[in-house]
């Protein structure tokens, strides 16, 4: 499927039911996470945008640029070219590079190489006796931060004199590894080119990418970090229905998950952020699971010394392309570096950091109800089936997570065939013991019609909605 594929968001309510596909007064509808989420959370943004227009700062404490301002500076120097966040290094660095390489604000530098070969490059802005280290994309399907960053150097390029850009770069010297993992990049998947997951790596630094990672760290040793990455969905904010946009994180540096003068400050700097992404997506900022992991490079750069920022970017509402999390980093960072040049963080505390509600439960993708299945070799039964996406922003990739009554489970959508009749594709089967079963944890690969005998089908499901189906919404 087309990367460029259009999908409804999974935090809306469809407010258009498809077309009536099943038997009369039976409709084939998708409906989204329950409308509480949208509900509640539009209440809170509601509040959040007047604040904003009044030009609130983030904390009364923390002079730093307010939200409405650095919205307004991103959208003059958004960097073009990164509109779909499934992007290779080479296409990164066709954008990105023409801005950095040969401005005088920019030191370009290539710190290692990835497994397979592929530049491991910095880009370090700034001047300031404060080092700072951010570094994205450990995990090769998980960009928005790294689209962030080239805004970040574009604003830098463009509009240096800023004064929130002009206070960072004369108090900090700002150290980026946009894209720690290209390999995985290249593939759009999680893991490296050996099949390791770089942030299970700090401990072992058995990868190149985990290795120049920690030298990096080492050599210019930051006061703070920035490690930026992308979570699920589907995850909910505690016990709401409300989807999380951020996730963040000062993440411990062993198992009892005291809070020192290192995880402290990170603290602090997170009631910053909270204050600049409340305009943008309050109520849907929740705090990641602390529990420590002695692989994990975030735990152990804060046990070496370094405040450690985790950033986690999740979903929002028609942004399949995380262009509107794009712009929340950007702010969000921003506002971060400004407080960290000015000290103003010190002071803010740790409230607004651990009132956070955690992660909470994750939701299913996709809820089929009431179909009729048809394998050959067996009668028909009446079942739900649930599938999740490889790419749940785009719905694709899907695969069959469960099969039976799953009348209470949660999805972000909902397929009701009810009255129709569901017959799995051969990719769908499991052809060994003699016999022909559903198999469960293949591809979500069927069609859909009103005949038992599956002549005349309605549509074909390939992992994801067919395009008439789409086309409904």
């Amino acid at each position: 499927m087309s990367t460029q594929t259009k999908r409804r968001a999974p935090f809306r309510e469809s407010r258009k039911p498809f077309a009536d596909l099943g038997r009369p007064g039976k409709e084939v509808r998708v409906f989204p996470l329950p409308t509480a989420a949208l509900l509640l959370g539009g209440a809170a943004l509601a509040g959040c945008r007047v604040a904003a227009a009044a030009g609130a700062p983030p904390h009364p404490g923390a002079q730093v640029t307010p939200t409405h301002e650095l919205v307004a500076l991103h959208d003059r120097v958004r960097m073009g070219g990164l509109e779909d966040r499934r992007f290779t290094q080479e296409a990164y660095w066709s954008v990105v590079g023409p801005v950095v390489e040969g401005h005088p604000a920019f030191r370009v530098e290539e710190v290692g190489r990835s497994a397979e070969g592929r530049p491991l490059r910095t880009v370090t802005f700034g001047r300031g006796p404060v080092p700072v280290l951010l570094w994205s994309q450990m995990h090769g399907d998980e960009s928005t931060a790294t689209m962030a960053l080239a805004d970040l150097y574009a604003a830098v390029a463009r509009e240096g004199g800023h004064p929130a850009l002009r206070t960072i770069q004369e108090a900090l010297t700002v150290h980026t590894l946009p894209m720690l993992n290209p390999d995985g990049a290249q593939r759009f998947q999680r893991r490296n080119a050996q099949g390791i997951d770089i942030n299970r790596d700090a401990r072992m630094l058995a990868t190149p990418e985990g290795r120049t990672l920690k030298d990096l760290r080492d050599r210019i040793r930051p006061l703070f970090g920035f490690n930026l990455h992308d979570q699920a969905v589907g995850t909910r904010v505690g016990r709401t229905d409300r989807g999380v946009a951020i996730a963040l994180l000062s993440p411990p540096f062993d198992e009892t998950r005291a809070v020192n003068e290192v995880r402290h400050r990170a603290m602090e700097v997170m009631g910053v952020m909270i204050q600049a992404l409340e305009p943008l997506v309050g109520g849907h900022v929740a705090r990641y699971d602390d529990s420590f992991n002695p692989r994990a490079f975030g735990d152990l750069i804060t046990r070496w010394g370094t405040s450690v920022i985790l950033v986690e970017s999740g979903g929002w509402p028609d942004d399949p392309q995380k262009q509107y999390l794009r712009k929340a980093n950007f702010v969000a960072l921003v506002a971060a570096l400004e407080a960290i040049a000015k000290e103003s963080y010190k002071g803010v505390g740790t409230a607004l950091y651990e009132g956070l509600p955690p992660n909470g439960r994750r939701v299913a993708d996709l809820l089929v109800r009431g179909a009729t299945l048809v394998v050959p070799g067996l009668p028909p039964w009446r079942a739900d089936l649930l599938v999740n996406y490889e790419d749940p922003l785009l719905a694709a990739g899907g695969v069959i997570s469960d099969v039976g009554d799953l009348a209470d489970v949660e999805a972000l959508d909902t397929l009701n065939l009810e009255g129709l009749f569901l017959r799995p594709l051969p990719a769908a089967l499991d052809l060994r013991g003699g016999g022909v079963q559903l198999r469960v944890g293949g591809p979500a690969h069927f069609t859909v019609s009103r005949r038992q005998d599956g002549l005349e089908p309605l549509w074909t499901f390939l992992g994801g909605p067919p395009a008439e189906l789409r086309r409904r919404q």
